[in-house]
């Protein structure tokens, strides 16, 4: 971050014994997915050496993942069992981008996870950061078009939240843009999930923070099938829960399924297909249980997140061809084991 931040990494490192030295990273392979932090010090762990990294590896691990972090730079503690990463301390959104196709040609991530923009919020100019963070995005999925970016809002500031607040209202624009080009970006809503008494010094998240930054990109990684590989069978139900396509409806059916859960929620999927002519746009009706409340959704645009609710497709899957099909997903907060009712689907 600015100067100030940049001198108390040194202290952090002194006093931690059983952390590694910033530097270069020394290269650790675990195989699987190569997954690639990126960003400032707040991606190194200021504050807190490995920052978010420790429990993300933590839950990864428990979710029986297999996962690779790749990155040109190293630090944390052992319970970190992967210290690669490219969090650069100071760093602002034009200095990440001067160098990023280097690094993705160099470590070719499958999945990136991009928190960029605090520094630009102390620069000359934090209004330009949005645009300059869109060019960003653009030369990741030029290099990089068949990884998954998951674009993340930035953590509160002591300092200038209001500038913060103005940066975050329009990344999710940019990224909704980015994905009905067909990109592989995805949403992060990173800000909401911490306050400033997350914060060790009005910047850096303390541990507690840090620890809720990780169930945030956890749950995201989660939500897009692939970004992690793939883990243990889910723990309940041992065979998802599933409805068949509906009878027709218009022109299409929707069958649902649930593809994973745990503790406090789940992950499901939804088919929609075609009937025997060619549908041009199409959408799916169904009503949660009591409960349930989405809290992340792809392939889709979904009015509302709870009780009933309706998606239709997006730009780049609305037309199938005769018995086409296509899926949306969604993760939801609460139990999983209950199914939606009145899942069904119609067509302009």
């Amino acid at each position: 971050m600015r100067s100030s931040m940049r001198l108390f990494i040194g202290a952090a490192v002194l006093v931690a014994a059983t952390v590694l030295a910033v530097g270069t990273a020394s290269a650790e392979s675990n195989g699987g997915v190569r997954v690639m932090p990126l960003g400032d010090s707040i991606t190194d762990g200021l504050s807190v050496p490995g920052g978010y990294r420790i429990d993300l590896w933590q839950k990864v691990v428990a979710g029986r993942y297999t996962v690779d972090f790749v990155g040109s730079l190293s630090n944390g503690p052992a319970s970190l069992g992967d210290h690669d990463h490219e969090g650069h301390s100071g760093w602002t959104i034009a200095q990440i981008d001067a160098n990023v196709v280097t690094w993705l040609r160099t470590y070719t991530p499958h999945t990136i996870l991009l928190h960029i923009g605090t520094n630009d919020m102390y620069g000359s100019d934090p209004a330009g950061a949005p645009a300059r963070l869109s060019t960003l995005i653009d030369h990741i999925t030029a290099q990089a078009p068949d990884s998954e970016l998951f674009v993340a809002t930035i953590i509160p500031l002591s300092c200038c939240d209001a500038t913060v607040r103005s940066f975050n209202a329009q990344i999710p624009g940019i990224v909704t843009s980015k994905a009905n080009a067909g990109k592989r970006v995805h949403l992060v809503n990173m800000y909401n999930a911490l306050t400033t008494a997350d914060l060790a010094d009005g910047v850096h998240p303390n541990a507690g923070g840090y620890s809720k930054m990780a169930t945030v990109w956890y749950n995201a990684l989660l939500s897009v099938p692939g970004s992690l590989g793939t883990g243990t069978t889910p723990t309940t139900p041992a065979t998802p829960t599933s409805t068949p396509p509906t009878g027709p409806v218009g022109a299409c059916t929707a069958g649902y399924r649930m593809t994973n859960s745990w503790g406090t929620g789940f992950q499901a999927e939804v088919t929609v297909q075609a009937a025997a002519a060619p549908v041009n746009g199409w959408t799916v009706r169904m009503t949660l249980a009591g409960g349930q409340t989405i809290t992340n959704l792809w392939n889709g645009v979904s009015t509302g997140t709870s009780g009933a609710i309706s998606v239709r497709n997006a730009a780049y899957n609305g037309a199938l061809a005769a018995n086409g099909t296509t899926t949306f997903g969604f993760v939801a907060n609460g139990n999983g084991g209950s199914t939606p009712t009145g899942v069904s689907c119609s067509s302009p």
